[in-house]
This record gives structure tokens, sequence and C-alpha cells, in this order.
């Protein structure tokens, strides 16, 4: 299981390495979203590692990195971040992130625009929490932290998955392997992460600042962060595209996973055609 020290905490990562006879392929690195771990974009890294260098990280408390005393804002997941990629010698890279992983990739791209190639953002926002949600997703937590998932899980499914995914006998694998996954993490972890994401400040002011070339999408179903989060994140960001995903929910890289690799596909391949870099195509 490789761990990294950073920032004083271990983190979990994976890294396919360059792909055979391209040593100096571009490297994607993924965040992923709450309750979820690098996992999640196992389908993008299968449809990208004969092309590029994939890396995924674990935030603190999730997926395989150990829980933490503190750190679990969003600042502070970006300094992990940035101190993984410098720690791996990774250089300038592309950067997928979805949900709270498009929280830590947007404050990488404004304040540390120099090691994007690229910013590709899912289902996420650059807005705080909507009030409405607030004290809902505290009270999770807090339950969560008492009685683990099974009492909340519905809630949280239907948080987590689009309606057409989860009406649909092929999602039923997925969903299990993800609450498999989500019940290995310590309670406590998740707990704080969830509150490290409640609790996260706007960075709306920010994206004016992000220089680098930026694709913005969203499951047409995603009621976590609907398309409108999107929609003011593609207007603030120069030159953002923006898509939308049909048939998916919040968690579009497992929902509609052929659709949203061959999205990055075709968006990291222009980046690196426009910038002479490596690249599959």
């Amino acid at each position: 299981m490789p761990l990294i020290d950073v920032n004083g905490v271990s983190v979990h990562y994976t890294d396919t390495g360059a792909p055979p006879g391209k040593p100096d392929a571009s490297v994607v690195v993924f965040g992923h979203g709450l309750l979820f771990s690098g996992w999640m974009f196992h389908p993008q890294v299968e449809a990208l590692r004969g092309e590029y260098r994939c890396v995924t990280v674990d935030w603190r408390g999730q997926g395989e990195t150990p829980v933490a005393a503190g750190g679990y804002d969003m600042d502070s997941l970006t300094a992990d971040a940035v101190a993984l990629i410098g720690a791996l010698g990774l250089g300038v890279v592309h950067y997928v992130g979805l949900s709270m992983g498009g929280f830590v990739g947007q404050r990488i791209a404004a304040r540390h625009g120099e090691l994007l190639r690229s910013l590709t953002l899912l289902d996420t926002s650059a807005e705080v929490e909507d009030p409405a949600k607030v004290g809902e997703y505290r009270l999770l937590a807090n339950v969560y932290r008492v009685t683990g998932v099974r009492p909340v899980l519905g809630r949280v499914k239907a948080e987590m998955f689009g309606p057409e995914f989860l009406a649909s006998p092929a999602s039923g694998p997925v969903v299990e392997e993800w609450v498999r996954r989500l019940r290995r993490c310590r309670r406590s972890g998740i707990r704080k992460a969830v509150l490290g994401v409640v609790e996260r400040p706007s960075v709306i002011a920010e994206l004016g600042r992000i220089s680098v070339p930026t694709l913005v999408a969203v499951g047409a179903d995603d009621t976590a962060t609907p398309a409108v989060e999107s929609e003011r994140i593609a207007a603030g960001v120069q030159g953002a595209r923006l898509e939308v995903v049909p048939g998916a929910g919040h968690s579009s890289t497992v929902e509609q996973p052929v659709v949203v690799s061959e999205l990055i596909r075709e968006f990291l391949g222009a980046v690196d055609r426009d910038e002479g870099g490596e690249s599959g195509a």
C-alpha cells in the first residue's frame, strides 16, 4: 500500500507509472469526492493509463489514507496535493477533481497555477455549502460517527448517485463496492471529512486567477452540486468549457464512465497537442 508523508501526515496514493514506451508522457492527478477514494476514478485510469501516467490520491481519513488529528479543511488538502506532486516529482500535471477533489483543484489552479497543465472539474462548486443542506449534513456526519453508514445509507445513496443509475440493475455491483470501501474507513475520519466539506469557504472570487485550460462537467441529475454550480465556475474561469453528462448524478465517473473518460481523453489530448506535450493522440 503506497503511502507518502506530506505535511506531517501519511497519504495513500496510486501511481501507474509512465506507459510503456512513453517515458515523457503527461501526468494526470485525480482527486476524489467525499465518501469515496481514488477508486472512483478506476474507469478513467484504465482508459487513460496507456497514454498518461495516472496518479490518484486519497484525502485524509478516506480510502486508504489514515485518520489524521486535523487538517480536513480544503486549504490543508490543497497543501497535501501540492506536496504530493512535489514529493513524487510529477512536474506540471493535468488535474482532475470531482466534488471535494474539485474544491481542491480550484484552489491549486488559483494559487499554484504553475503546477498545472490543465484543470478538469467534475460535479463540484466554487461556493459555500448550500445553507439549506448544512444542518442535514452535520446531522448525517454525527449519526454516521455513532452508528456507521447503515442507518443513513438510503439518504446518502440518493445524494451520491442519480436516479437513473440507481434504478439500473447494472449499478448494483458498483454501489456495493462503494459501500464496502466506505465501511472500511474509520468513522471519525469520515465525520471530519464531511465537516471539512460543509464548512468550506467560497472561492468564487479566486476563479479569475485560473489561467490553465479548464473543463467543467456535471451530471444532468446531480442534486448535491446542481448544474448551476458548474455554470458559475465556467462563467468565472476565462475560456472554460462546460459539459453536461446525461444519465449521471453526483458521481459521474462511475455512473457514466465511458462518457466521462472520453470527455477527459479528448480534452487532455487537445491541451497536450496545443502545448506540444506528449499525449495519446
